[in-house]
């Protein structure tokens, strides 16, 4: 067993410190870099939607945001495969196990960014004409997804390097980079929008060349700034048993991902039906309840990780205790940003767009899905502990079925002819029942563990 005194240094807050700090140093620069990185396409929204039009801002978000959310989501979910096996392997001290993942999860990125990066770009008119896109939406809906298609490899990369940097504590450098990248990101926006008047190609090209640069610096990050691994172009292969374990890990948690995308994409396809305004609403309403998910899923990586190194080192107390204390932590932030939202939601539709029709749709979406914010914190803790202990089949069916299923039969079978307000409702209803299966899911394979470990004391 190979590991270094780096390694362990680094190993040591986060198994043996005190762990409400450990999750909150962890936390943060996790949130603000998921805020910088959500900005790249808040800032698109913003210029286009107060400087070209609602046409404009309803095809950079809308039908185009949900199809880029989903293979993104799906391929962000495999990911966590190989940032289990990472982190659980850096839990204990295993450095070959460290360089065969590293290697087997970057080819993988590769592989996928360029894959899908070229499906994207072929079939971009025909997912957009399924979704019911209006026709005057089309061509620039079309544009935004080529562009961003084609530059999918940047995005995969970027995301699969900085999850294998937080999975070894390191959520710092994925923060930096995105920092200065978000800068690049603003900067192109205001030249190619504002002086150059290319609109919505401007804010693609500026956002695929920020991510390119974003992928350049974590790709050098790993060839050169970490102790424990180290990259290499010369080593870059699939491991084939590596490949197995992260996507009988990552698959499920993919799936599970691409399955809430998939669900939104059908509510997007019936808001569609209901014209430009309440799609530029749905646009501007899901920028502002990002803070939530940004949040949310903070909580939730940082506690992937710190659950996936004690699980390792095999600190079984420590991966219920960190459970408990991410839960407490994640549903009062989510109890004040709800209060918060409902004070101050019409302040920040208006930064998005001056249309007071938009504005007004915006907050009847806002009074329905909001108030159940905190019922999906349970989702997302509970899926994450087990997901580092690597159970993740069962949450993946509850999803599935929970949330995809029902969203399909609610749109298809409930709202038609129901309006707004029918149509959103399967987000808060969804929410509930995952939360409670999920939750009763997780107490039992506690149990479970606790019940083998003291017949194994025996």
């Amino acid at each position: 067993m190979e590991h270094t005194t780096n390694a362990q240094e680094k190993q040591n807050g986060i198994l043996e410190g005190v762990i409400w700090k450990q999750l909150l140093l962890f936390f943060f620069p996790i949130l603000i870099g998921t805020f910088f990185q959500q900005l790249y396409n808040t800032v698109d929204t913003v210029i286009v939607g107060q400087f070209a039009g609602k046409e404009a801002l309803s095809s950079v978000g809308g039908s185009s945001a949900q199809i880029i959310n989903m293979v993104v989501g799906f391929f962000t979910g495999l990911t966590a495969g190989g940032t289990v096996l990472i982190s659980q392997a850096y839990g204990a001290s295993h450095r070959q196990r460290l360089e065969d993942a590293l290697h087997t999860s970057y080819t993988f990125g590769i592989i996928g960014g360029i894959g899908l990066g070229v499906l994207g770009v072929v079939t971009a008119p025909l997912v957009l004409r399924a979704m019911n896109t209006p026709p005057e939406l089309m061509e620039m809906s079309t544009l935004y997804i080529r562009i961003y298609f084609s530059g999918l490899i940047f995005v995969f990369i970027y995301n699969m390097g900085a999850a294998i940097l937080r999975a070894i504590g390191d959520s710092k450098r994925p923060l930096y980079y995105l920092v200065v990248c978000c800068i690049v990101n603003i900067v192109l926006d205001l030249i190619l929008v504002l002086y150059c008047g290319l609109g919505v190609f401007g804010v693609a090209a500026a956002t695929l060349v920020s991510q390119a640069i974003s992928a350049g610096l974590v790709t050098w990050a790993l060839m050169h700034k970490v102790d424990c691994m180290e990259l290499s172009f010369r080593k870059i292969r699939v491991h084939r048993e590596v490949l197995t374990n992260m996507l009988q890990i990552g698959f499920p948690s993919g799936l599970q991902a691409s399955m809430y995308s998939i669900s939104n994409m059908i509510v997007q396809a019936a808001l569609n039906l209901l014209g430009v305004d309440t799609m530029a609403a749905w646009t501007a309403y899901g920028k502002i309840d990002s803070v939530f998910w940004m949040i949310n899923s903070s909580f939730g990586i940082a506690l992937t990780t710190f659950v996936g190194q004690n699980f390792g080192a095999g600190k079984w107390e420590r991966v219920k205790k960190g459970t408990r204390v991410c839960l407490g932590m994640a549903v009062g932030t989510a109890v004040c940003l709800t209060a918060l939202l409902m004070i101050t939601g019409r302040f920040l539709l208006g930064i998005f767009t001056g249309d007071a029709a938009v504005v007004e749709i915006g907050m009847a979406m806002m009074h329905s899905i909001a108030p159940a914010f905190v019922m999906f914190v349970f989702i997302e803790i509970f899926s994450g502990s087990l997901r580092a202990q690597g159970y993740t089949f069962v949450t993946t069916v509850i999803s599935v079925l929970g949330v995809c299923v029902f969203r399909i039969i609610w749109v298809g079978l409930i709202t038609p002819g129901k309006g707004l307000r029918w149509i959103v409702a399967c987000y808060p209803i969804s929410w509930i029942m995952c939360a409670a299966l999920v939750s009763g899911y997780y107490f039992y394979k506690q149990k479970r563990i606790i019940t083998r470990m003291e017949q194994g004391g025996r």
